[in-house]
């Protein structure tokens, strides 16, 4: 199994989920100190956005490494890589 190596793309996975996570802290707070039920949805489902956003990047950035890796060095179409890579992440992002 490949494992994200790009040390950019890891931070940014890793500040996704550290948002998410207080988002999250936020939602427990609400709910200790009985916010109306209309609130502590409306923030769940902040949450659980921020969570598909995070898999979302992190499966395109899966993605490119292995493309990147198969791609012989320096090859001319890096740029439509790039383009393709920026749809793909649009495509998933509309699914949720």
């Amino acid at each position: 199994m490949a494992h994200l190596t790009e040390e950019s793309a890891r931070n940014d996975l890793l500040n996704r989920l550290k948002r998410a996570e207080g988002q999250l802290r936020g939602v427990q707070r609400m709910i200790e100190e009985g916010e109306p039920c209309l609130a502590i949805a409306s923030q769940m489902a902040a949450v659980r956005k921020a969570l598909d956003s995070a898999y979302v990047r992190m499966t395109v950035c899966f993605m490119q490494q292995e493309l990147q890796s198969r791609m012989s060095p320096g090859a001319k179409n890096e740029g439509e890589l790039a383009a393709v890579l920026e749809d793909v992440q649009t495509l998933l992002g509309k699914v949720r």
